[in-house]
């Protein structure tokens, strides 16, 4: 069976997440409906990411096996044209050898947490940016940020239904930039905890704000308790970017 990879866009909002669940509709059923439709067979689209729901994706990674070897720019129009209305585009699709696996062969996935720090109500970036009203020192949040780079023990900025054998992670960025009202929290690792970038958002608004200091966030890291986060991040806020192999 040929395999191809896919990279996805998606909206977080109308859905659960990314994997198939019992309470609603996920981005991974629609695209296994999508091949379905194509091929009249059921196959598993395996991703890369576990995307919670309202968790956005500029580029998602997935594979799958079909039984047709497709070109890959018709299997891309294919699957597309069968996923309307909903959003979810498949940017690319390309064939990859029998032991490409979307999660496993990754190296590295990016992600990007977006704050709109202005009073005025969202309009454009409605259920796609934190609306946080009370001014905050991207500055300040970035100097701090820089504690928690590195491999450390993240049980402090894990959610507690987290599956992961181990709470150790290594951090490989972790910057904060403004540009205009937009605060951007930058981060990279080979592999994240559960709601591991939003509790670090969340905690990292409490430094912008002044209710932390960058002693406050050290010091919750190194508490290793999840009662020292500071708060979770909404998840609309989140991309997951692009996945590295």
């Amino acid at each position: 069976m040929p395999r191809f990879a896919l990279t996805i866009e998606y909206d977080g909002g109308p859905f659960v997440g990314w994997q198939r669940q019992a309470n609603g509709v996920s981005v991974q059923q629609r695209l296994e409906e999508a091949v379905l439709a194509l091929e009249g067979e059921r196959r598993v689209v395996h991703g890369a990411g576990r995307t919670d729901a309202g968790v956005h994706a500029l580029g998602q990674v997935a594979h799958v096996d079909l039984t047709r070897d497709w070109r890959e720019d018709r299997l891309r129009d294919a699957l597309n044209a069968h996923l309307r209305p909903d959003p979810i585009a498949v940017l690319a699709a390309r064939r990859v050898g029998e032991t490409f696996e979307a999660r496993f062969s990754a190296i590295r996935r990016h992600y990007r947490y977006v704050i709109d720090n202005r009073r005025a109500p969202l309009t454009l970036r409605l259920g796609r940016a934190w609306h946080v009203k009370r001014p905050l020192d991207a500055g300040a949040m970035h100097a701090a940020a820089q504690a928690l780079v590195g491999r450390h023990d993240f049980t402090t900025f894990r959610a507690a239904e987290c599956q992961a054998s181990s709470p150790l992670r290594t951090l490989e960025r972790l910057d904060v930039r403004r540009d205009g009202d937009l605060i951007e929290i930058v981060t990279c690792a080979r592999s994240f905890l559960h709601n591991q970038v939003r509790s670090m958002a969340g905690s990292l608004e409490h430094v912008g704000s002044g209710k932390w200091r960058a002693d406050d966030l050290r010091a919750a890291l190194e508490a290793k308790t999840r009662a020292r986060c500071g708060q979770v991040a909404p998840p609309h806020g989140l991309y997951l970017v692009t996945v590295d192999y």
